[in-house]
């Protein structure tokens, strides 16, 4: 699927007008600050999941200045049952970088969004193309997912992204730039919505006639085993016990509460050292432990 090839990228720019889903951070009402909020909460989170987030976070903070302002313990609170709540610690850093460097305006440079706490390769050119418009590369799951079967007749895209890569999105962008940007959005969409992992609606695709996986028969994934994470009885599980529990109270909580959301007491001794270490919880002068 060539950069030259206007009119598949046309069916696709296409079909996103007529099928995107209505998102808060979307839109041209959507600020560069909800655009960033939104990808920081969109990680390994289901969309379903983040809008009531992303709707009481931006209610309560408009602003990266907003954020900034506030203790880290109330980010860490407001991120609530959203998961990986390192997310709240590092989107309160980028916050207040922004308003200590940048006057509290996101920056729309690319190299400056990659030097902001928390903001890896992928994050940079999500706000780059979606708040600013401009044309640079965003890959996710999703977007690998469709170029793979599409562009290579793969099944699947395989474990994790690599130059290659980006440099297939990147030769399918339009010269200009707001094109290039709809059509990132349109690409995540198409792989979201219709081509997804399981399931593809092949009948519903604008690119089917020219879909390379299609065309070889829809041959079965033979990459690199994908590893499946599991959450029950994990670590991770039992740090989420001890959130909630931290969370839960305004001020400090004893060890004794803590204690007892988990009968395993070295796994849960070793989620709470794990809580510490991250910067998530905070143990107090007098042996009881609160949010920072």
């Amino acid at each position: 699927m060539p950069s030259s090839d206007d009119a598949l990228v046309a069916a696709i720019s296409d079909w996103y007008d007529d099928h995107a889903r209505e998102l808060p951070w979307r839109g041209p009402g959507a600020t560069p600050w909800a655009v960033m909020v939104s990808e920081f909460m969109l990680q390994q989170t289901p969309v379903s999941r983040v809008i009531p987030a992303f709707e009481a976070w931006m209610a309560k903070w408009p602003a990266p200045s907003d954020l900034a302002a506030a203790s880290i313990g109330e980010a860490v609170r407001m991120w609530g049952k959203l998961g990986y709540p390192r997310r709240a610690l590092r989107l309160h850093a980028a916050a207040a970088e922004i308003t200590e460097s940048y006057n509290g305006v996101i920056p729309s440079a690319l190299s400056d969004l990659r030097g902001l706490p928390g903001v890896g390769e992928y994050t940079a050119a999500a706000i780059c193309a979606f708040a600013f418009g401009r044309r640079v590369a965003v890959v996710d799951t999703n977007v690998r997912r469709v170029v793979h079967r599409a562009v290579l007749g793969a099944a699947d895209a395989g474990p994790s992204t690599t130059k290659a890569d980006f440099a297939l999105v990147e030769s399918m962008l339009p010269d200009a730039p707001a094109e290039a940007a709809k059509l990132s959005i349109a690409l995540m969409e198409l792989g979201a919505l219709v081509c997804t992992a399981k399931n593809p609606r092949c009948a519903d695709c604008p690119i089917v006639s020219a879909c390379a996986w299609v065309a070889a028969g829809k041959p079965e994934y033979d990459g690199p085993p994908k590893r499946v994470q599991r959450f029950a009885g994990t670590d991770r599980q039992v740090r989420g016990l001890l959130m909630d529990v931290l969370r839960g109270n305004e001020g400090s909580v004893a060890k004794a509460q803590l204690d007892v959301v988990w009968s395993d007491g070295e796994q849960r001794e070793r989620a709470l050292a794990g809580l510490l270490a991250d910067g998530l919880a905070v143990r107090t002068p007098d042996g009881t432990y609160t949010l920072p």
